[in-house]
């Protein structure tokens, strides 16, 4: 297990870091099990161990280390096991609806499967597992378990009522929720938890008051500390258009429409498909719709300036945009787009046409380009129907009309 592998130092800052926030759980709630939201939980364990942190990321890991996909789940605990969720598939509900009993719990096993070796090879991790922070009366607790693909081969019906199917394989047990479309997994509390007492602040609006004030510089408590946990509390937002844009890997239009194909076979990432004259299987764009372009105007560099664009594996491609308009997002040498989206990820043989069965059978159509600096970008897939999602964020124009060039 991952914890296993950490420096007696890194666990010490990790459960320090935990107990601290812990303590100001009066600030949400007014239980004697410690609140700490799933955020939070993802920020601690990322800046304790130096993990890539995912939240952004629709993906089935919160964080990434050393080839390890991590799923950082914080929950209370209830007994000895807990049921809680573990994936949703509100986008494939309409295939879903129409299974029962072994033929549900099959496809529900393809969807789920399907999603952590997408991350696997999105990732490049060879590794995976469940980090669980657990909340009781005054305690955390932190254990981990294996992450598991769900075994066809062992699968078994407990209980089907017309609001969930039950099931299980060889590892683990499951529960599916019809009007929800939500996976939950059984967590099984091992004895051998790693155990961090917490003491709740009963006034933790005077604590953080006594920080900014002259008695707080004169106080006898690590002041530092407990700021550094403190700052664990709240994440910086990213602002649409601004610090982050949604491109789609399909046409709108068509898909707006239902009429195929949904991904363009000519262009885009079908370009190397196009006529005119001979081209490479790697010749391939990401295109950027107007309605990006317009809202989203100094977001990438001028056409034909180079900037880094990082994937999620940590390589880094050279890439511009391009075409009249900058219409186009593509990579220096071109193929590697190519060679890592549609070989590496999307598994398609050199030829082998895009089409969006194929996007929805992994359950992304689109990716998230996040602006680190004017040289620095960074991308990463998004699930089903997201770009539609982000036209909303459109932001206001001056006069406090919404603003949606066409």
């Amino acid at each position: 297990m991952f914890l296993e592998t950490q420096t007696n130092q890194n666990i010490e800052n990790y459960t320090n870091a935990l107990k601290a926030i812990g303590s100001f759980s009066n600030l949400f709630s007014s239980s004697d099990k410690p609140f700490i939201q799933y955020r939070v939980a993802e920020n601690a364990f990322c800046k304790a161990f130096g993990a890539d942190n995912l939240a952004r990321a629709d993906v089935a890991y919160d964080a990434i280390i050393d080839g390890c996909g991590v799923g950082i789940k914080t929950f209370v605990l209830t007994g000895s096991s807990k049921i809680e969720k573990v994936a949703e598939f509100n986008s494939r509900s309409s295939e879903l609806r129409i299974l029962n009993g072994l033929d549900l719990a099959n496809k529900l096993a393809d969807f789920r499967n399907e999603r952590i070796s997408f991350a696997d090879r999105l990732y490049n991790t060879q590794n995976r597992v469940y980090h669980i922070i657990g909340r009781d009366k005054f305690l955390i607790k932190v254990f981990e378990t294996s992450y598991d693909l769900i075994d066809k081969t062992s699968i078994e019906i407990l209980e089907e009522t017309k609001s969930s199917l039950k099931f299980k394989d060889a590892l683990n047990e499951y529960n599916f929720n019809f009007s929800k479309s939500v996976l939950m997994k059984r967590f099984v509390i091992p004895e051998n938890c790693l155990e961090i007492p917490v003491e709740i602040l009963e006034e933790p609006i005077n604590v953080l008051l006594n920080l900014t004030s002259d008695a707080g510089n004169k106080a006898g408590f690590e002041k530092e500390k407990l700021q550094n946990a403190i700052g664990l509390l709240t994440e910086e937002e990213l602002i649409p258009f601004v610090d982050y844009i949604i491109l789609p890997l399909y046409s709108p239009e068509a898909k707006k429409k239902l009429k195929e194909p949904i991904v363009p076979e000519k262009s885009q990432l079908n370009q190397w498909n196009a006529g005119g004259r001979k081209r490479d299987p790697g010749e391939v764009y990401i295109g950027i719709p107007s309605k990006i372009r317009n809202n989203a105007p100094d977001f990438f560099p001028e056409k034909d300036v180079v900037f880094n664009l990082k994937i999620p594996n940590g390589n880094i491609l050279s890439a511009k945009v391009c075409q009249d308009g900058s219409k186009a997002l593509m990579t220096n040498p071109n193929k590697a787009l190519a060679d890592w989206m549609l070989r590496d990820v999307l598994m398609l043989q050199e030829n082998e046409i895009l089409t969006y069965n194929k996007l929805r059978e992994i359950g992304y159509d689109s990716v998230k380009i996040t602006k680190s600096s004017n040289d620095d970008y960074f991308i990463d897939f998004t699930k089903l129907d997201e770009y539609e999602s982000f036209l909303e964020k459109i932001p206001e124009a001056d006069d406090g009309q919404f603003k949606l060039f066409l």
